[in-house]
């Protein structure tokens, strides 16, 4: 029976965990996808679905705004820790800079949120959480990573977000080069946490994906299309 089992195993691992798969023709938001306007003080950043060049994806249209289209998730990153998706940007910012809060903006990000143990944070970290939930809302995670497309910096640069050291920036894409069109993504998700915040024991619970202008006051339009999960040594599959 082993044999059989370790297949059956193996063969889940090899299925793709679809958490994006959009329908171009539907307008409106997807099924399961919220927006979470975490300020109201500034205007909430459009999405709609559409076909976009072949594509069925999320269009996100950003004009002085901020908000995020959430979905809530559970992963086994254990054995799906890779995460594949497609997106693209119109252009990137001008001015933005993910080094200062006024110019923490990005034409496109992916935003992951992960559930942390209490036990596994130490009291500073617990009180300042404690704090920002106060402020924002029950909604702030454990720990977040953001992968942005962002203007300037080289790609590969992970840095505290300006806001809160809680929430981590990794650019995936820089610049204009790649502006324009499709670009696949695949990431470790459990090696970019590691590599971001250690060796905590972690949840992954959310997914979110925004164009985020409301601090540069620029405007942004970006596309996101086919999420899912698959094991290391699996393949991405898109269609």
């Amino acid at each position: 029976m082993l044999p059989l089992l370790l297949l059956a195993g193996a063969a889940v691992a090899a299925t793709p965990l679809w958490v994006g798969r959009f329908d171009g023709g539907a307008g409106g938001l997807p099924a399961g996808w919220t927006i979470e306007h975490l300020n109201p003080r500034v205007p909430p950043t459009e999405y709609r679905q559409r076909l976009w060049d072949g594509v069925a994806a999320v269009e996100t249209t950003a004009v002085k705004s901020m908000a995020l289209l959430v979905r809530q998730l559970t992963v086994e990153l254990e054995s799906t820790p890779v995460l594949c998706w497609r997106w693209r940007i119109d252009a990137p910012l001008l001015t933005a800079d993910l080094g200062s809060k006024a110019g923490d903006d990005y034409a496109a990000r992916v935003y992951l949120s992960f559930s942390v143990p209490p036990a596994a944070l130490d009291l500073a970290t617990r009180s300042k959480l404690a704090i920002a939930r106060g402020l924002w809302g029950a909604s702030v995670p454990d720990a977040a990573i953001n992968y942005v497309w962002d203007n300037k910096h080289p790609v590969g640069t992970l840095r505290a977000n300006a806001y809160t050291e809680r929430a981590r920036i990794l650019v995936l894409e820089s610049g204009a080069a790649h502006a324009g069109r499709w670009v696949s993504e695949r990431r470790d998700v459990a090696d970019d946490f590691r590599r971001a915040f250690g060796d905590l024991p972690a949840r992954l619970t959310g997914l979110a994906i925004a164009s985020d202008t409301d601090n540069t006051g620029e405007s942004a339009r970006a596309g996101f299309a086919d999420f899912h999960f698959v094991a290391r040594d699996g393949s991405c599959a898109f269609p």
